[in-house]
């Protein structure tokens, strides 16, 4: 996929005309791309138009719109759309009780070292988290996480043609599965890009 440029953007008075019907789009789209494993842990899996749609938002909140400061956005957030052998998402560590998430962060530190994809008949895919800095510390980890998956040519061919692709977390204190759903699949799919012909 492309990343993001500038003339992809609506203008702040633009977004505000079309914000309601593009926010009911982008949740439809995220929908079949947002995968629970276990209670607690929620992987967003990220494309040009779920940027897209973070960095409209942020150029609303922050009121955005010189050219240097939107270009800002666009590299913070350019880096997460896939760019067509790997799959890209936000991790959410999601505890609703105030004290319960205190309890909780610390007994999960380096969690996010411990999820990998796995496409049946394959090895197992670690992911790579928080390239851009460390979100755990010596006490806790963070609430939100950046993962990169990074998929072989024959894992993706098979990952397309409908081969079971399971989630699984393998830390300690947080051991949880998810196998995709047929849908979450095919919609996952399309960030390799257009399957080769002939």
């Amino acid at each position: 996929m492309k990343p993001l440029a500038q003339s992809d953007l609506l203008s702040l008075e633009e977004y505000a005309k079309q914000r309601a019907d593009f926010r009911t789009h982008v949740l439809a789209h995220k929908r079949d791309r947002k995968v629970s494993v276990g209670d607690h842990v929620t992987l967003l899996f990220e494309d040009r138009l779920t940027v897209q749609y973070q960095v409209q938002e942020m150029l609303r909140t922050e009121r955005i719109f010189e050219p240097e400061g939107i270009a800002e956005e666009l590299a913070a957030y350019n880096p997460l759309i896939p760019d067509g052998a790997n799959l890209k998402c936000t991790m959410l560590i999601e505890y609703d009780d105030v004290e319960a998430r205190k309890r909780e962060l610390p007994r999960l530190r380096n969690i996010e070292h411990n999820v990998q994809l796995v496409v049946e008949g394959h090895a197992p895919v670690m992911g790579i988290a928080d390239e851009d800095l460390p979100r755990s510390n010596d006490e806790k980890t963070s609430a939100v996480h950046f993962l990169r998956f990074e998929l072989e040519s024959g894992m993706v061919a098979d990952f397309r043609t409908g081969r079971p692709v399971t989630i699984r977390i393998g830390h300690p204190n947080y051991p949880a599965e998810a196998l995709l759903t047929g849908v979450q699949q095919q919609a996952l799919a399309a960030d390799f890009g257009p399957a080769a012909t002939g």
